[in-house]
């Protein structure tokens, strides 16, 4: 079987990619095939639905059609594989623009706006490593010094 997708899951390094187009907000079903997609790089329909397995089975001409609506949509490519006839898929667009939105539809309807209680929230899933509690310093470190230059 092939490696899983974690749900919301982002790679550090996204590959190189075609300039973002006009956001559209995508049906639960294609975003979470775009969430896998953006963390597995490139993929075949049958790799696509090993990785969501465990979050959201679905049968092999499922995963056709919504790899084919994205098709249309221009968030993926296809390109014939290297053997046999199935298909590679690759995503056409950075996952930022997605994300920030869908994080800012949660923020809204869920936390009233309120940044602080989101991410309290995901603390309270679990806490955080040294390593995430060193990167979200880093982090408002930043934050401090760009708000410093706005004033």
């Amino acid at each position: 079987m092939g490696a899983a997708c974690h749900r919301g899951g982002q790679s550090r390094h996204p590959p190189p990619l075609l300039n973002e187009m006009t956001e559209e907000r995508l049906p639960d079903a294609e975003l979470e095939v775009m969430a896998c997609l953006w963390q597995l790089r490139e993929a075949t329909a049958r790799q696509l639905r090993e990785a969501m397995l465990n979050y959201r089975p679905m049968a092999h001409t499922s995963m056709v059609t919504l790899l084919g609506r994205l098709e249309d949509k221009g968030m993926v490519r296809r390109a014939k594989g290297p053997v046999g006839k199935a298909f590679v898929y690759s995503p056409l667009r950075r996952p930022g623009k997605t994300y920030r939105r869908v994080v800012g539809d949660v923020l809204e309807r869920i936390f009233g706006g309120s940044k602080p209680a989101l991410i309290a929230s995901l603390f309270e899933i679990g806490p955080p490593t040294a390593a995430e509690l060193a990167e979200l310093q880093k982090l408002l470190d930043r934050l401090r010094r760009e708000n410093a230059h706005k004033d």
